[in-house]
């Protein structure tokens, strides 16, 4: 008795155009939210970057003005702070620069200048953070 072989079912290799769409939004739906993810983490470490240059330079002056003898001068200027460190550079669009005196207490010596891609909301530390610098 003869019998027949039997039949296999053909199977198409590779992807449908369906799959092949739904793997291609997939990939770039991954995209745009890196691209917002670093948009973020920019913004914050630059934020992160100005408090840290306004904090520094007020430590700076604080130090300065603490190991100082002569009471009665309270002068402090961009010069005397490269006695202690760098003076910071701008920061994107926001731009800095130094008193002349010390200042009192919870207010700053550094003096930012926030451009229109980096507004003040944004950028600049509640009056709060520094009130005791």
């Amino acid at each position: 008795m003869n019998f027949a072989p039997p039949t296999r079912p053909k199977h198409s290799r590779g992807m449908t155009i369906l799959e092949l769409t739904v793997v291609i939004l997939v990939l770039i739906s991954l995209v745009s939210i890196l691209f917002v993810g670093t948009t973020t983490w920019k913004k914050g470490s630059d934020r992160a970057a100005n408090v840290m240059n306004l904090r520094n330079c007020q430590q700076a002056m604080r130090g300065h003005d603490n190991m100082r003898i002569d009471k009665s001068v309270t002068t402090f200027t961009a010069t005397d702070l490269a006695t202690y460190m760098k003076f910071p550079s701008s920061i994107n669009t926001i731009t800095y620069a130094g008193g002349t005196t010390v200042t009192a207490k919870g207010v700053l010596w550094l003096t930012a200048t926030y451009g229109v891609s980096t507004p003040a909301s944004d950028y600049a530390p509640p009056t709060t953070l520094y009130s005791e610098w």
